[in-house]
């Protein structure tokens, strides 16, 4: 199982991804109409403020463009004949005109800056949007996905694919909408000055699409596989950083550095591929602009020079002008569309994550507080009593259940994946405040009973029920409240000691912080820290010992005060001397409430009510200690070490 979990979070291997066609966007339509969708939903009026402000920019330049025709023809060359013939020459009219063309391009200059503040405003706004979308939805999601995606890849999803989505909001979509303005403002005037070298312009520039359209199909695959590599390569980092201790002690550091050689080399080819076909495009399409605007210099210039259907001088600077104009959008058009590949690729995976199915919970049985032991009477006050509110639909009435942990299993099945049964038949009752310690070879199941008591997965068949209620009717939120866990990997916070602690309970209040951290045996250690409770711990607290951490832990679910605990091999990665003080730690809290114990040093385990010895996800012995012991079987070999029937 553990080769098929490696392989839905890394993928398959290099070579089979040689022989594997290139990803492709799926319904590239449909993911911008999408990514769109978070614009427009909730930016409508600046959107419109945004396209009022493009077309009075691209409005004030084609003025200004067509002003070259009426400067030529009604100023200059009438200034000039006059100078010529000896006139008086009055600059006065050229003088105001041009004070208007300047009043145009002022208006251009104030809309085009009134355009960039909001679309910054309008972009920012939207990521943030689908950021806090993003993290929202992955809370929601179950354990499973986590245990099959790797977690750099998640982290390069609200990086590098957010980071694309950004890029195309803010440049590539007003650049397009900017550029299909100014083609049609443009495309209108040179009709207006010549159809003929329109025409000729229009041949040109079809030229350019077609090149556009054959380099960005091939770069929009590579784009694709860009992403995905890139994801890749950020999951292959971070898990390196994570196990740099293993890394080092096994002395992998060259295989880590030819995996990342591997990983990198994969990025490189994909996005040289990419941006390759993508960066292409300029030049070709610059040269075919060039060859478009010679050519109709030469045509332009023999219609001038014959006065073809009154075409003059000024009207052929002006159709220059919107020439090379024409050419420029289709370039940028072109260019921005592999912009557009690149992000509807991230948004491929962003998108992938929100429709991700979150953890369902059809849980109608609750926790409420009630007023004493045996109360019915809710009471939003933190009284200590707690019980199940469980609504009868059948009788319409409510039941109060006192939270009490007792759990019981009966005939249970389950598996991760289908066809492949990791537990069997399991039968199994732990009564409120007894000590049960689950032990068995790994990958026997231990860890996988304690998911299934917080609902970390669900069960194929049988039962599971909590103070008599199937927990299937139980709220999870509810549920897990319930539970207290300390695992063997402990995972703190950034922020202080109190923080950390309190992040079982989060309405603690100091007194209760410190409680719980003396119940947990924490309160010494943490009294002798620089700033005490207060000391900002970074790095998941690499500036505490293991022992330290695991003390903090006990003390975070010491804080939640929970009925059930699940202690999953808290103390295997700590020394004998600090074991003793976890262990006093983790016997104080486990007093007076029903315990599940995975230990990996069965001595610890001893005084557990119940032992229960786990085989290939069955329970071949159960009992206490002493009874197993006298039974010489598998708990007799795993204790001692010995084959049983070598025994005395």
């Amino acid at each position: 199982m553990a080769e098929e979990k490696a392989k839905a979070v890394n993928g398959p291997g290099r070579g089979a991804r040689r022989g594997m066609p290139r990803p492709k966007i799926k319904n590239p339509g449909r993911l911008l109409r999408r990514t769109l969708g978070y614009v427009f939903r909730y930016y409508p009026v600046y959107m419109i403020v945004v396209a009022v402000c493009i077309v009075v920019s691209v409005l004030a330049n084609v003025q200004g463009t067509m002003f070259t025709r009426t400067l030529i023809d009604s100023y200059i060359t009438p200034l000039r004949e006059a100078a010529e013939a000896g006139r008086a020459v009055n600059y006065s009219p050229l003088l105001h005109a041009m004070a208007r063309v300047a009043v145009f391009y002022l208006i251009g200059i104030g809309a085009a800056l009134t355009q960039s503040v909001v679309m910054t405003y309008v972009n920012q706004g939207t990521l943030n949007r689908l950021r806090n979308e993003l993290f929202e939805h992955m809370e929601s999601l179950p354990i499973r996905y986590f245990d099959t995606h790797a977690h750099g890849d998640i982290m390069s999803i609200y990086t590098n694919d957010i980071d694309t989505l950004r890029q195309m909001i803010s440049q590539s979509l007003p650049q397009l909408l900017n550029s299909g303005i100014t083609i049609v403002s443009i495309v209108s005037m040179m009709l207006v000055l010549s159809i003929p070298l329109t025409v000729l312009s229009i041949v040109m520039v079809a030229l350019m699409l077609a090149a556009s359209m054959s380099a960005t199909k091939i770069s929009g695959r590579n784009f694709v596989e860009q992403q995905k590599s890139l994801g890749s390569l950020n999951g292959f980092i971070e898990e390196t950083m994570t196990g740099q201790k293993i890394v080092k002690v096994f002395n992998h550091e060259e295989e880590s550095i030819r995996e990342f050689d591997r990983r990198n080399e994969e990025l490189y080819r994909s996005s040289y591929q990419a941006n390759a076909y993508s960066n292409i495009l300029g030049p070709i399409n610059t040269q075919l602009g060039n060859t478009s605007y010679v050519l109709c210099a030469l045509v332009g210039g023999m219609l001038a020079l014959n006065r073809y259907a009154g075409f003059t001088v000024g009207a052929l600077a002006s159709f220059l002008t919107f020439n090379k104009s024409f050419s420029m959008p289709i370039n940028q058009v072109s260019m921005q569309i592999n912009s557009i590949f690149m992000a509807l690729a991230g948004a491929e995976r962003v998108f992938r994550l929100l429709d991700e199915t979150p953890e369902t919970d059809d849980g109608y049985v609750t926790l409420v507080n009630v007023r004493g032991a045996g109360n019915t009477e809710e009471t939003n006050e933190h009284t200590g009593f707690w019980s199940w509110k469980h609504y009868h639909k059948a009788t319409d009435t409510t039941s109060y259940v006192p939270l009490a942990g007792d759990v019981t299993f009966n005939d249970v099945d389950f598996g991760y994946t289908d066809g492949e049964p990791v537990l069997h038949d399991i039968q199994l009752h732990a009564e409120p405040g007894q000590k049960i310690a689950l032990v068995g070879s790994t990958g026997a199941g231990k860890t996988t009973i304690t998911n299934l008591i917080n609902r970390f997965y669900d069960i194929q068949d049988g039962k599971i029920r909590y103070d008599n209620i199937n927990i299937n009717k139980i709220s999870k939120k509810d549920l897990r409240r319930s539970l207290g866990m300390v695992l063997q990997d402990t995972h703190l916070f950034t922020g202080t000691v109190a923080d950390n602690i309190r992040y079982g309970k989060l309405d603690a209040t100091d007194e209760e912080v410190v409680a719980a951290a003396k119940l947990a045996n924490a309160d010494s250690f943490i009294r002798r820290l620089p700033q005490g409770y207060e000391t900002e711990l970074h790095g998941d607290g690499s500036n505490l010992s293991q022992g330290q951490r695991q003390l903090l832990a006990i003390a975070r679910a010491a804080i939640a005060d929970p009925p059930v605990l699940i202690l999953d091999e808290a103390t295997s990665s700590i020394d004998t001397r600090t074991e003793k003080i976890v262990q006093n730690g983790m016997d104080r809290l486990m007093h007076g409430r029903t315990s599940f114990v995975i230990a990996h040093r069965l001595s610890t385990i001893r005084n557990s009510d119940v032992i229960v010895v786990l085989e290939n996800g069955r329970i071949v012995e159960k009992g206490s200690h002493d009874e197993l012991m006298e039974k010489k079987g598998r708990y007799y070999q795993l204790y001692t070490g010995k084959r049983p029937e070598l025994a005395g």
